[in-house]
This record gives structure tokens, sequence and C-alpha cells, in this order.
């Protein structure tokens, strides 16, 4: 998937906004009347990385996206929706719990959702091979993040969308957020934010946009954002032995 080799900017994600802005305002709606017909569910993506996902989604039009941890389906149903919209690709969910199978809307779901249940540390096949898109929100330990970044980055071509990494301008100790932000270092990867707590520039000057465009109704109430967007290729942990240097967020 040629397209995947563009690394995420600024400048892309509001090209892309205005780009798409009729269809993510009826994704917005959609996501928002989806939201209501479940009322319990929790809803962790925040509107701007969901919006941001969506977009990157429509603009990649990746074969095959895996979603690694989905808790009652909101990230789930995002993907779908830019699937969906797209008219190609498939996504494979894998969480340890099933909620998510009682949420995602049907039509969404159909032809293009295969969900699995279980560990993805153990889970056996090959869900994971030709990923085109790697969302990732499960567990935020230093122990999950030091396997992805060991066991699965090495061997996958992607772009990937990390979550929880900076609720703070610097992520907590001996958590996943700070792995991962070594690894870019380490790998030099620069990757986009449009995290409040980290990227004050990039927040403002998104919610600017999406003023000018119609598009800054709530659906989610939450504001931190805090996933990052970067490219990966199989041959990034060969630059490990280069020594990092510091990725600078995008102000």
């Amino acid at each position: 998937m040629e397209r995947t080799a563009h690394q995420v900017t600024l400048d892309l994600v509001c090209s892309l906004y205005r780009e798409h802005a009729e269809a993510l305002r009826a994704a917005k709606d959609a996501q928002r009347a989806h939201r209501r017909a479940h009322p319990t569910m929790k809803t962790q993506l925040d509107d701007v990385e969901a919006e941001t996902t969506y977009l990157l989604l429509r603009h990649l039009r990746p074969d095959k996206v895996v979603e690694i941890g989905s808790l009652h389906g909101w990230s789930t149903s995002w993907i779908l929706r830019a699937l969906a919209d797209n008219g190609t690709g498939s996504l494979t969910t894998v969480d340890l719990i099933g909620n998510a199978t009682t949420t995602v809307p049907h039509t969404l779901a159909k032809g293009r959702w295969e969900f699995r249940q279980g560990d993805a540390r153990t889970l056996a096949g090959d869900w994971l091979s030709d990923v085109d898109y790697l969302f990732i929100d499960a567990d935020h330990g230093a122990r999950f993040a030091r396997w992805y970044l060991s066991d699965v980055f090495p061997n996958i071509d992607a772009a990937v969308s990390v979550h929880d990494v900076f609720h703070r301008a610097t992520p907590l100790p001996f958590t996943e957020g700070t792995e991962v932000v070594r690894w870019l270092e380490k790998t030099r990867t620069p990757y986009f934010t449009a995290a409040r707590a980290r990227a004050k520039h990039a927040y403002a000057c998104l919610n600017e946009l999406r003023r000018e465009l119609g598009l800054d109704a709530v659906v989610h109430t939450g504001r931190d954002n805090p996933m990052i967007y970067f490219r990966i290729h199989r041959s990034v942990d060969a630059r490990l032995t280069a020594g990092g240097s510091e990725v600078a967020p995008f102000r």
C-alpha cells in the first residue's frame, strides 16, 4: 500500500480535514447517533484523534487494519466507518473481552470485520500478517509495549496509532507511553500528535480549522487526544544501533 509511505504531519491532517469535510460530518453524525443508541458504552477516543484516525484511514485506504484493544467498540466503529466510506478494506480486532461484538453496528461489521477474543501476545494465527494499519489501545503497561516493540514492529510495514501516550507532556515512567517514545527516539522515527498536553500548537490549529469547517460539534466530551501516529518499516529496528536522537513533537 504505497500511500502509507507518507509520514503523518499537521499539514497532511489539515489537508485531509478539507478534502473529506462532508464525509467526516456525516461520520460524526452517525457516531453521535451510535453513541446515543448505546448510552452505557465507554467511549475512549476523543473527537480530534477519532477524526484524525478516520481521515488517515480514508487517505491511506488500507487493505488490512488490525486493532489491538477495543473495549466497547467505539474505536472499532470509527475504523469500520472509514473502511465503509472507502468501499474497501477489512478490520481484525483482538481483545480479551468481547463487548465490542454487542455494540458495533451490523451494517458496518458485515463483510469487513473479524473479532478474535484472546491475548494478542499468545493468540495463534496470521492475524498480524500483511497489516497496513495497526491501531493499539490495550494494556498500557511497559511490559506490553516491550512485547509489540520487539515482536511486532520489526515484522511489519504499516502506519501505526498508539493511544494514551500523551495525557501529560511527558509519559509517566514504567508505562507504555514511555517505552514507545523511547523507541521512536532511538529509531529516529517522526510522529504526529494533537495531544493538548504535548502539542498545543497542533491541537489549537486543528480546532481552529474544525470551527472554520463547521466540524467542531461535540461527539465525545474528552479533550486530551493523547494518541500518536507514525509510520514504520521492517528495517527500522536496524537503526537501533545507530544511536538515538531527540524527536521533536509537531508544535
